[in-house]
């Protein structure tokens, strides 16, 4: 249990750090809707991340590890594959930062958030978590692991559990903090959603470059042992 939790943790922290979903509950935190909105957003959120590691987690849980507990052909190619696609994606967060003097581009979507529903941000929520490529690999990742380690099914839900709390953390945080304390995180909020729309790409590929080395590592150890 322990070592999957070790799996788990970078994965988990790459969706946590990812700017974009961050930016969004931010501007619905700031929007007339706050009350509604953020909150629907978590909830998609949540039930995205949670929803893409269970489907892996179901599916690769049939491979599992070999008799002599080594990894599986299965996971460990599963993990090489979602590896080498987070470095891609890396190299392509890398080349599309903002040079010196340029601000970043924010998609066209945010400008309508003003305007969304619970059920739009909601759904919202679950496709930035569920659909959004960057995330999907990561969720893939993380239910790859804990498929593969074949756990009892407690251990399963709770390694599910620990994945998707540190996984939605920091978008819950702002979205309870928003709600218990409005007039104090307005303008956090503000500078924050800056920063992070001015520095997304830079982070974003910092992050899937590593997580990405660390599954090819984790493949390529599991192919050859």
């Amino acid at each position: 249990m322990g070592a999957v939790i070790g799996d788990l943790l970078p994965l988990a922290v790459g969706v946590a750090i990812s700017p974009m979903p961050i930016v969004a509950v931010i501007l619905m935190l700031l929007s007339r809707q706050a009350g509604k909105t953020g909150p629907g957003f978590l909830i998609g959120w949540v039930a995205g991340i949670a929803v893409v590691t269970v489907i892996v987690l179901v599916a690769v849980g049939q491979a599992g590890n070999t008799s002599s507990g080594k990894p599986s052909t299965l996971s460990s190619v599963l993990k090489l594959c979602v590896g080498v696609l987070l470095i891609l994606l890396a190299v392509r967060q890398w080349r599309s930062r903002p040079k010196e003097g340029e601000t970043e581009a924010t998609p066209k979507w945010m400008s309508t958030i003003d305007s969304f529903t619970f059920v739009k941000a909601l759904g919202l929520g679950f496709a930035l978590s569920a659909v959004n490529p960057k995330n999907l690999l990561l969720c893939l990742g993380a239910g790859t692991a804990i498929g593969a380690a074949h756990l009892p099914g407690a251990q399963d839900v709770v390694a599910v559990a620990v994945f998707t709390v540190i996984a939605a953390s920091t978008v819950a945080i702002p979205v309870i903090g928003y709600l218990s304390a409005r007039s104090r995180m307005t303008k956090p909020l503000e500078n924050l959603r800056h920063w992070l729309i001015q520095n997304n790409a830079t982070i974003m590929a910092v992050l899937l470059l590593v997580i990405g080395v660390v599954l090819l590592g984790k493949g390529i150890g599991g192919l050859t042992s």
